[in-house]
Order: structure tokens, then sequence, then C-alpha cells
């Protein structure tokens, strides 16, 4: 009887034994099948492919050339896009080609060449280049629309001829600029991707851009922008902002001395002008023919003016700073209030990057490598305008003469124009953040303009990978636990340790 009950007991621990092998051996080839799955979708192999833009930054003053490249699979993400080259045309603008429109498009090989030897052969035909004209053909197409697309065409038939794909060039507007540079500078600080953090609200820069011929200011606003023209409204990484912008056509650098100069002219009848916004023992001759030839100040011109007159510097800051701010309108205003010439700005908001001229002038002068207070600009600028050009010309290295004779306006021009015009004060001075690049990239509208193109920052938020980097490490852990679990279970009942078959018996 007793071996007959062993008998039934064992055949019943073996029957038990199968179900027990059996039920593990399915867990832990889940076990198995999970753990290889998460890490498959998690880590799947990325084509190792980098793709290259080019952009052709045509200003009034100089044309430049910029190379970008990414990883081709994270075109819908943020902070991989990369400047990684970058060609000054030799010459000026393409605008300065009015009297030879063919020639405007030859200029540019030199550095059409110098692509093709950054960017693979294979890969040209697929790289994307664009040219945008800013104000400098704004200006010569409001002298003569004519021109300016003959200037056009020339410059569309070289890229065409290149091996790059060629994406079509054009004038854009200031608006747009000012867009392109803001959508830039707040790429390359990663703005728009921390806001999908839940804690904390990162606020964008505005973005101030100064060139030879327009400048923009351009920042988020939380006020009701009066002027429809000056609001934008942009849906990026799955958050709205209402943005401001304004482009100043003719109050560019350049253009804004020929402002200050015809003034002086208008009111003077000899050959010679003494200006305070040029450097002690500074002499230039200039002609009035070429001073008017601009839609900016054609209309001053005056019948008595002399056809030349010789400019000699007095280097008087106060003076030339009482100069330069009779070319600001900030008698009227429509709006509950302006910045000038009856343009609407709401109130400043944030901080901000000033780049291209505001960040070259404010370079040379040694203020953009820290914050200095406005107080400390001014005397800055104060004393670089009351030494003498010849101590200016020995310290200046290499810096062409135009440059280099400038600067003092320049100085005195963006002071006003930051304080004065936009209302930049003491206070606020030091939320001007002076940047020539941002990570590595020229802070410029080039690299918005060409991510708008190509559609490289979407309008919600990108594709991510299916776990945050906690997860996935949790799952892994768990799964590895797990079969763990079931392999120390399997050695138990099959394996019993002596002490575990005592306590049986």
């Amino acid at each position: 009887m007793k071996d007959v009950v062993l008998g039934i007991f064992a055949k019943q621990k073996k029957t038990w034994s199968r179900k027990v092998v059996f039920f593990l051996g399915v867990l832990f080839t889940m076990g198995i099948i999970a753990l290889i799955v998460v890490a498959v979708v998690q880590n799947r192999p990325l084509p190792k492919n980098i793709k290259y833009g080019i952009v052709l930054d045509a200003g009034s003053s100089h044309t430049n050339l910029y190379i970008y490249q990414w990883p081709a699979e994270k075109e819908n993400d943020t902070g991989v896009v990369e400047q990684v080259a970058e060609c000054k045309v030799e010459g000026n603008g393409i605008s300065s080609y009015y009297l030879k429109p063919a020639d405007a498009g030859p200029s540019l090989q030199h550095c059409i060449s110098r692509a093709q030897e950054k960017i693979p052969a294979s890969q040209q035909k697929e790289t994307p280049v664009y040219l945008g004209a800013t104000a400098g053909m704004r200006l010569l197409r409001m002298m003569n629309p004519a021109v300016a697309n003959e200037v056009l065409t020339s410059v569309e038939n070289t890229l065409r001829s290149s091996p790059f794909d060629f994406q079509g060039a054009r004038i854009i507007s200031g608006q747009e600029e000012g867009a392109y540079g803001w959508i830039t500078v707040n790429y390359l600080l990663g703005n728009f991707i921390q806001q999908r953090s839940y804690f904390r609200s990162v606020r964008t820069s505005g973005a101030l851009d100064l060139g030879g011929a327009s400048t923009q200011i351009t920042f988020e606003s939380d006020d009701f922008i009066e002027s429809e023209d000056n609001s934008l409204h942009f849906r990026l990484y799955g958050r709205s902002y209402n943005v401001y912008t304004h482009s100043f056509l003719c109050y560019g650098k350049d253009q804004a001395l020929r402002l200050q100069l015809a003034n002086r002219i208008a009111n003077i009848q000899d050959v010679s002008l003494l200006d305070p916004c040029f450097n002690p023992g500074y002499t230039r001759n200039l002609s009035t023919s070429d001073l008017y030839n601009s839609p900016c100040i054609s209309h001053r011109r005056t019948p008595t003016a002399p056809a030349s007159i010789r400019i000699e510097g007095s280097g008087d800051y106060n003076l030339c700073k009482k100069n330069v701010q009779e070319i600001f309108n900030i008698s009227h205003c429509s709006f509950s209030k302006c910045s000038f010439n009856g343009i609407f700005q709401p109130i400043l908001q944030g901080e901000f990057r000033a780049f291209s001229a505001f960040f070259f002038v404010m370079d040379f002068l040694k203020l953009s490598k820290e914050k200095f207070s406005l107080e400390v600009v001014k005397e800055t600028v104060e004393r670089h305008c009351s030494k003498p050009w010849s101590e200016v010309k020995s310290q200046s290295g290499k810096v062409k003469e135009k440059y280099l004779s400038e600067y003092c306006f320049s100085g005195v021009y963006i002071i006003n124009l930051l304080e004065l015009g936009y209302g930049f004060n003491s206070s606020s001075w030091n939320d001007i953040t002076f940047s020539g690049k941002i990570h590595g990239s020229d802070a410029g509208w080039t690299l918005g303009y060409m991510l708008n193109l190509t559609n490289m920052i979407p309008a919600e938020l990108p594709l991510s990978p299916p776990l945050s980097h906690g997860g996935y490490v949790g799952l892994m852990v768990f799964f590895s636990v797990f079969l763990l679990f079931i392999l120390l279970t399997c050695w138990l009942s099959f394996r019993k340790p002596k002490c575990i078959q005592k306590g049986i018996i």
C-alpha cells in the first residue's frame, strides 16, 4: 500500500514538474522576446547620412555663402543643423552691378567652387541652394525694376549652372528678414525645443539686425500688436508665438550715414564739410551724384549742392550725436506707442541678440566680449571718435579704410538707434547680447530662411523615441530581473539545496 501511494505521489510530482517547466519556459521566452523588442525599437540602427544646404545672403554691401549640414534622420529635430563653412564673395553686393547686371552672377563663381570642394560630389545634386537678396536689391528694385530683374536673372543663370539643386533667387521682404533672423537666433539657442518643459517657461530672445541699407527688430510680445503689418504668428513645436517685427529700410548704417550727410550738405554752400562723425585728421572726397544715387535720399537733392565735397573729420561725439538724432522722427505717433518715424512698437520684452553690423562695430570697439553699461559704451565710442585718424590707422591692422573711417559714426548711430529709436535705456541695455556666432553658426537670417524653405521646423512636436531614457532603462532592468528570477526558480526546482530537501522530508 505504501509503495502504491509513493508511486502515485511520484507520478503527480513528475506531472507537476513538467507543467512548471512548461510555464517557466513560456515566461522565459516571453521575457527574452520583450527584452529584444524593447532594445530593437528603442535603438534601431539609423543611417549615417549627412545632408547639406546652401544659402547665399546677398546684402547691400557684400554677399556671403553659408553651407549647413544635418543628420538626415533628424530633419524634424532641433539643434542638429550646423554651419560648416562660409565664403565671402569678393566685391560689393549684387545690387552694385546695376551698370553691368550680367556680371552679378559670375561674381559668385568663386564661392560656388568652394562649396563644391566642401560638399561630396555624390550629394551635390540633392543639395538645395537658395539666394535671398535683402535691402540693397529692394532699393535697386525701387529705382529700376527692370535692372533689378536683370541682376537676379544673371544670378539665377550662374546658380542653375552649378551642380547643386537650385531652388530660387529672390528679393526677400524686410518682414521676412526680421522673422528669419528671429527664427535663427532662437533655433540656435534651443529656445523652441525647451518649451516642452512642464516645469519652466523659456522665453524666446528678440533679434536685432543691422545691415548696410536696413535694420530689423523682432521680438515675442505679450501686448496687442496694433499694426497688422508688424504682426507675425508662428506655431513651432506645438507652441504658438505672437511676434512683433519691423524693418526700417534706409536705416542700415550705410544709408543712415548718407541721410546724415545729406542733412548737412543741404545747409552749406562751401565745397568742404567739417563732419563730427569722422576722426580728426580724416579726409574724404565725396561725389554728390554718388551720394544722392539712392532712393533713400534722392528726393533731398538740392540744385545748389556742389558736384564734389571734401569731408574733414572733427571727431566731436556730442555734435555727431545731435546730427544723428536728426534723422530719427519721433515727433508723431498715431498708435499708443511708437519707435520712430510713426512706426508702432510695443514695450520691449525679454533678452535680445544683436548681430550683423551691430556685432561687427561693437566687436571692433571691444564692447562685445562682456556686458557693459550704456554709460561705458558711450564713453568708449566718444574716446574712439576723438582719436586722431593717424592713431586709428596705426592701431587697426588690416581693416579696410572705408569701414575703419566709419566706426565713429557707426558707434554713435548704433547707440542712438537702440536708445532713441527702439527705446532701450540704462536698465534694459544689458538685455542686449552682441553676437557674431551662436554655437558655431552665424547669427543672421540665412539659417532661418533655409529651415523654413526645407520645412525643418515642424508646427507640432517632432517624433521622438517611444520611451524616455529613464523609461527605457527601467524596462530593461525589469525584464532582466524577471529573467533572472525565472532562471533562479528553475534552478531551485530541479537542484534543490539539501536544507530545502530536509525541510520537505
